[in-house]
Order: C-alpha cells, then sequence, then structure tokens
C-alpha cells in the first residue's frame, strides 16, 4: 500500500508538470512581456518591504525628544511614495501580462477544438458533448487562473518571505527567522497534506458536473421526444440524481476547506505571538526601539497575508491543473484515422468524372463483430451505382469508408487508381459531397447552412445553389429571407426543406463524387418525388454511390449491388435482378404491396 501510495503521488506530481509544461511556449512567446511583467514584479516587492522600514524611522524619529519638522515629512513622503509604487507596479505587471494569459487561452482552446475535428468518427460517436464542452470551459479557466496566480502570486510570496527575512536576521535576533522558518514550514506542510486529500472531492466534483451538463444538453436537445412521452419529471429527477452526488462532494469541499483555514489561522497566530513576545522582551531589554516593535508588527502583518493567500493560491492551482488535466486528456486521444508523412493531395482530372473501386474490402468496427466481408465492385466515371439492404446489412459502412472516417481492415478503396489511404484527407473529402438521411443544420442562418458547402463562395452563387435546388423561392416568402435562422438541427424547417438545403449546399460544393445516403426515405411520397428529380439532375455526369431502403428511387440506376449481413448477394440492373426473382426480387415486390396499402 505505501508503494502505491508514492506511485500515485509520483504519477500526479508528474500529470501537474506535464500540463504546466504544455503552458511554457506560450509563456515564452511573449518573452519580452513576460521578463517585463517579472522585474515590474520584483520592483513592487522591493517597495512593499521598504514601506516597514520607512515607518520605523518614522516612528523612531517622532519618538525623539528633539524632533526636526523636515525629516518625518520627508520619511512620511518616501512612505506614501512607497506604498504608491508597490500598488502602481502590480499593476502595471497586470496589464503588461494580460496579452500572455489571454492569448494562452486562446490558443489552447483552439488546439483543444481543431484536435477534436481530427479525432474520428469512433470517438465522437461515443463522446458526450456536454461533458466535452464543459471540461474545456473549465480547463480554460483554469489557465488563467494558473498563469495569473503561479506566476505572480506564488513567487513573489516566497521572494517577500526570503526579503523579510533577510532583514530580520541581519537587523535582530536569528531567532525571528528561526520562528517565521518553522511557520511557514507548518503552514507549508498543513496545506499540502489536506490539500492533496481536497482534491478528491474537487475530482468528483468536475465528474458529476460534467455528467450533469451532458445530461442537460441531452435532455434539452431533445426537447420534444421529452414532451411527447410526457418525461420532464423523469428528466429533472435524473439530472438531480448526478447534481446530488455533486452537492455531496461540494459539501465536503467546503468543510474541509473550513478545517483547513482554521489549522492555519492557528499556525499563523501562535507564530505572530510568539513573534511579537520576543520583540517585546529585546524592547523591554533595550535592545529594540519602539520603531523596531512597529517594524517587526508591520512585517508579521504583511507576511499574515501572503501566507494565507498563498494557501489560498495552492489550493486554487491544484483545483486549475485538475480542471485542465480533463481538457487536456482531450488532446491525448489519439488520431485513428492519420495521413501518411509523405501523402499527397488527390489528383483529379479537370471535368472528367472519377472512377472508383473497393477491392475485396474487409472492415469492422470491432474486432468481434465484421461488418463487411471481402467487398469488391466499381463505380465507372459518371454512372450511378446504388446499393440496397435490408437495415444492419453495411450499406452506410460503405460511404464512411469511402470518407476514410475509418480504414479498411484489409483490400483497398481507389480513386482514379489512387489508394485513398495514400492521399491527404483533406484532400478526398474536397471531393466528394453527401445528402445524407437525417440533414443536421447549424443554428445559423439558411445563408449560413447553405455557404458550408464552400465557406468561400460568392452570394450570387450561394443564389444560384438554392435555385438550383428549388428552395430559392421559398427562402424569399421567409420575413427574414436567407437571414433566416434554422433552429437547433434545423428544426424550424421541414424535412423537405431541410434536404433542399442539403441539396444546394451540396451543389455549392461541386463534388467529383457524390452519395446519397437515404436521402430520401424520411419524406412523403410527394416531397421524396421532388428531391429525386433534384437528385438525378445534379448527379448527371457525376460518379454517384446511392445507398436507398426504398428500391422505386434507384430503378434507374446504372447498377444495383443487394447487401445482405455485410456482403454483396446479387449484382445487376434493375430489370435483371427482377428476372433472377431472388432477394431484390422479393424486397421489390414487397414495397409494391406496402405501397398498394397505403
Amino acid at each position: 500500500m505505501p508503494h502505491n501510495l508514492s506511485e500515485n503521488k509520483q504519477t500526479a506530481a508528474y500529470r501537474n508538470l506535464k500540463t504546466i509544461a504544455v503552458l511554457l511556449p506560450y509563456l515564452w512567446e511573449f518573452k519580452v512581456r513576460v521578463i517585463l511583467a517579472l522585474s515590474l514584479l520584483i520592483l513592487a516587492k522591493l517597495a512593499s518591504v521598504s514601506v516597514p522600514l520607512v515607518l520605523k524611522d518614522i516612528v523612531d524619529t517622532l519618538n525623539q525628544p528633539q524632533v526636526v519638522l523636515v525629516l518625518p515629512v520627508f520619511l512620511l513622503i518616501a512612505y506614501g511614495v512607497l506604498r504608491l509604487c508597490s500598488t502602481v507596479f502590480g499593476e502595471l505587471r497586470d496589464a503588461v501580462f494580460a496579452k500572455v494569459t489571454q492569448r494562452a487561452i486562446r490558443r489552447v482552446a483552439t488546439q483543444v477544438f481543431a484536435h477534436l475535428h481530427a479525432l474520428s468518427l469512433r470517438f465522437h460517436l461515443e463522446r458526450q458533448t456536454g461533458g466535452v464542452s464543459r471540461d474545456i470551459e473549465r480547463g480554460t479557466r483554469g489557465i488563467s487562473f494558473l498563469m495569473n496566480f503561479m506566476l505572480f502570486n506564488i513567487l513573489p510570496t516566497l521572494l517577500e518571505i526570503i526579503l523579510v527575512m533577510a532583514i530580520l536576521i541581519r537587523q535582530y535576533d536569528i531567532l525571528f527567522a528561526v520562528i517565521i522558518f518553522i511557520t511557514l514550514l507548518a503552514y507549508i506542510a498543513l496545506t499540502l497534506i489536506v490539500t492533496e486529500w481536497r482534491m478528491i472531492f474537487r475530482r468528483t466534483m468536475n465528474t458529476m458536473d460534467s455528467k450533469a451538463n451532458t445530461q442537460a444538453i441531452d435532455s434539452l436537445l431533445n426537447y420534444e421526444t421529452v414532451k411527447y412521452f410526457g418525461n420532464e419529471a423523469w428528466e429533472s429527477r435524473r439530472y438531480d440524481e448526478h447534481l446530488q452526488t455533486w452537492e455531496t462532494a461540494a459539501i465536503r469541499n467546503q468543510v474541509s476547506l473550513a478545517a483547513l483555514n482554521s489549522g492555519q489561522s492557528a499556525i499563523i497566530a501562535v507564530g505572530i505571538t510568539l513573534l511579537m513576545f520576543l520583540a517585546a522582551s529585546h524592547v523591554t531589554q533595550g535592545t529594540m526601539t519602539i520603531g523596531d516593535l512597529v517594524l517587526v508588527n508591520a512585517f508579521l502583518l504583511q507576511l499574515y497575508m501572503p501566507l494565507h493567500f498563498l494557501g489560498f493560491v495552492y489550493r486554487e492551482i491544484k483545483h486549475s491543473l485538475a480542471d485542465m488535466e480533463r481538457m487536456f486528456s482531450l488532446l491525448d486521444e489519439n488520431r485513428e484515422i492519420q495521413d501518411k508523412p509523405d501523402a499527397g493531395t488527390l489528383q483529379l482530372q479537370a471535368a472528367k468524372p472519377v472512377t472508383i473501386r473497393f477491392d475485396h474490402v474487409n472492415f469492422s468496427y470491432d474486432a468481434n463483430r465484421q461488418i463487411l466481408f471481402d467487398i469488391s465492385f466499381e463505380i465507372p466515371a459518371g454512372q450511378n451505382i446504388a446499393v440496397v439492404g435490408h437495415s444492419g446489412s453495411g450499406k452506410s459502412t460503405l460511404a464512411r469508408l469511402l470518407f476514410r472516417f475509418y480504414d479498411v481492415q484489409s483490400g483497398a478503396i481507389h480513386i482514379d487508381g489512387q489508394d485513398i489511404r495514400d492521399i491527404t484527407q483533406q484532400s478526398l473529402r474536397a471531393a466528394i459531397g453527401i445528402v445524407p438521411q437525417d440533414t443536421v443544420l447549424f443554428n445559423d442562418s439558411i445563408y449560413y447552412n447553405i455557404a458550408y458547402g464552400r465557406p468561400d463562395a460568392t452570394p450570387e452563387e450561394v443564389y444560384a445553389a438554392a435555385k438550383s435546388a428549388h428552395i430559392h423561392d421559398f427562402i424569399e416568402t421567409l420575413p427574414d429571407q436567407y437571414a433566416t435562422v434554422v433552429g437547433e438541427r434545423g428544426l424550424k424547417l421541414s424535412g423537405g426543406e431541410k434536404q433542399r438545403v442539403a441539396i444546394a449546399r451540396t451543389i455549392l460544393k461541386n463534388p467529383a463524387v457524390l452519395i446519397f445516403d437515404e436521402a430520401t426515405s424520411a419524406l412523403d411520397s410527394h416531397a421524396e418525388k421532388q428531391i429525386q428529380a433534384e437528385l438525378r439532375r445534379i448527379a448527371r455526369n457525376r460518379t454517384t454511390l446511392t445507398i436507398a431502403h426504398r428500391l422505386s428511387t434507384i430503378a434507374d440506376a446504372d447498377q444495383i449491388l443487394v447487401m445482405d449481413h455485410g456482403r454483396i448477394i446479387e449484382r445487376g440492373k434493375h430489370a435483371q435482378l427482377l428476372a433472377a426473382q431472388q432477394t431484390y426480387a422479393h424486397m421489390w415486390s414487397l414495397q409494391q404491396q406496402e405501397q398498394q396499402l397505403l
């Protein structure tokens, strides 16, 4: 057990050092500002330590039988100037360092955000949005606290303590320094031990806070579902369960804080009493003046506040490190899909359709469940290949592999003879456009959502894409037209309207390859016919992969692949597959019967 405890402490110390090390490059980026801020820090502390020395001279001068008026006035002015300098230098230091802190927050937050987008689809399917967003929020707050307080509170406090001890040793009895040293040692030991214990509660609070936030966001995003089933009370109870655990940890955190503060105050009180007793003894013996007594008392008061603040800062730094640890753990998430060091861009011939080939592709999301078995087919340049099959047959997995959200376990996927693993993901995805089954829009304007297909497009190009998708006239009837905000996930628009926005942004992207992933399966028959007409028009002369549930939508495809349990079991044109009287023909017959019943 002692060995494990020691190992855990070493691990925690390593994590803390690693977290701090991440911030060092951001400090050194503005080295002139950092050096200037440190210089102002030293000047502020020298001025602060000089104040009690001037106060001693003032008291001793005024205590003399014959007082020369000029001298006290000069000392009083010096006293005021030093106090002003102590404050002004401190404020200037904060102003100079502000850019360093805020730039670090911006850079780290951007780095985490970019890294999250670089992670695999697997991570994003398993993640909890609310928890991740709260981790980033707390982590960036922790950066601000850590950089400001570690550099400009712990260091100056220690500097002030060293200066005070040096002055007391030089001018008075070494016992003054011994008492201060023992008091400081006891104070720091108590603070470190208790704070490490309290960090257990803080980490629990962070975990439960993230879980509560995740549950809250998930519940609010599914507002309609909650209302449909009348589960408002159920959702509130679930949220409260997370908050209950958080509350217990928060109470323990607060109670332990009160105990720590009491212990710290007791140590300081004992130290101050001993120092004042020693100083008073020297005064009665005639070895110290009243000014010396005032000096010692002033130094004690100056040390008392930094010591109390040092405890607070240490606690908060530990809390900040715990907060940042969760955020930086996101950066430790490995990117499952990475470009090769020598990866080139996808080479396409201008105005010429591409050829796509799946060669003996095998794939599984995990080792225990294989999804695709020896899949081989080709989409000739400019042709439309449709893939059909029951749910879970592996149809949508083909689209994910073509986008390279995952890598195949064996086999290869080629575009114009180029293995997609040998080219950059950016160039690959730039060449592919998709109209998915469930179009999710950003909670922004219609214009923004269409322009997302090509953010650098001109307004005229955006309007042209909307006209091509036959949604321009509808947008013009809205009060805010293209500035209309579509709501969370586009819920203010109907299914057909969302699909037309998706088509418009795909047209704007102008990709070499199109994927229609059950693009009309969620629409009614009237909307489906309209959308299908648009899809056929934009797919003309483009290499297209159509994944479909309703067979009537792909009857005119150049070739149809029938999948079952991850294998291609039939392939051919619509008429050929019907004539074969196998799985496709059976599926067609069932769907025709269902259509007649409607």
